[in-house]
């Protein structure tokens, strides 16, 4: 289903190679695990299984772990007519609307699809945001809707589920047995627990750069579909900024879901490294913003 979002070939052939590489680790990991007789077919049942859950329920799970509830154009009118108003603008169907009751300064999107998607905001966010800055996070994600990137992350998160299966699988019934029978081989159990461990490191570290590409390409789509990528600064400024005011422990709660939002929910200097971040430094992202700007010649 196309959309009037904008695209970014060079961020786009980042993530097509990210997916390239992810699909071939996929490969070689099985071939591995063939050639050294491992019956792996109850791990892949049961990763399989995990991400068909994770791929169709993804809009309930998320909701139901952030506390997101649904709203009604009567409850929440404001906020549904900016959305109403950017999915005009992008000529792509409306999610459904939700809120959750949180100070944490944040918004998110799932769903598999246009059909099944949701945008939910938090209650703080509403209280700290001007409706600009709101419309420039919200573009942001509608833009994950639009280009599927919950769907996209969810199909490449499944290796790493796998190698995290297969690493159990080998701690608990194959540590034993050794290679080709006899006592001078290493225990196959122990060689599948050390590929598995590597590949999932390896899934890791690329899954973590595609979902960076992805938050870059969002905040591109969403500043070009509103013509004021400085709203979206602005907005990405004041969130990162407002996190230093929450209580740890209400950071803490929300870092598991920071994959999911518009900023990561973390103090400023309390960052992990970046190659472990889910979103790619502030910096970056308005310094993308300012040249954005710079091309539409306003600020």
């Amino acid at each position: 289903m196309s959309t009037r979002f904008a695209s970014d070939r060079g961020l786009t052939s980042r993530m097509v190679v990210t997916m390239f590489l992810l699909g071939l680790l996929y490969v070689v990991f099985v071939g591995a695990l063939i050639a050294l007789g491992v019956r792996a077919l109850s791990v892949l049942l049961i990763a399989g299984v995990m991400l068909l859950a994770q791929y169709f329920l993804s809009d309930r799970i998320a909701l139901f772990a952030m506390g997101g509830r649904e709203v009604s154009p009567q409850e929440a009118p404001e906020l549904h007519g900016l959305i109403d108003r950017l999915c005009a603008m992008a000529d792509m169907p409306k999610p459904r609307v939700a809120v959750a009751d949180s100070d944490v300064p944040n918004a998110f999107a799932t769903g598999r699809n246009q059909k099944k998607a949701v945008v939910c905001v938090t209650t703080g966010i509403l209280r700290r945001l001007e409706p600009e800055e709101l419309e420039g996070v919200l573009a942001h994600e509608l833009s994950h809707v639009a280009h599927r990137d919950v769907a996209v992350m969810t199909i490449a998160s499944f290796l790493g589920i796998v190698a995290g299966l297969m690493t159990r699988f080998a701690l608990y019934s194959g540590l034993g047995s050794r290679r080709d029978g006899n006592q001078g081989g290493l225990p196959i159990g122990l060689i599948v627990m050390l590929a598995s461990i590597l590949v999932y490191a390896v899934s890791f570290l690329l899954t973590r750069a595609l979902s960076r590409y992805r938050e870059l390409a969002a905040d591109r789509a969403g500043a070009l579909l509103t013509q004021q990528p400085s709203a979206l600064a602005s907005a990405l400024t004041k969130v990162s900024g407002e996190m230093a005011r929450i209580p740890t422990r209400d950071l803490r709660e929300a870092e598991p879901f920071n994959a999911f939002y518009f900023a990561p929910a973390l103090k400023q200097g309390h960052t992990l490294a970046g190659l472990f971040s889910t979103h790619p430094p502030l910096q970056r992202r308005l310094e993308n913003l300012a040249k954005i700007s710079a091309q539409l010649g306003r600020g």
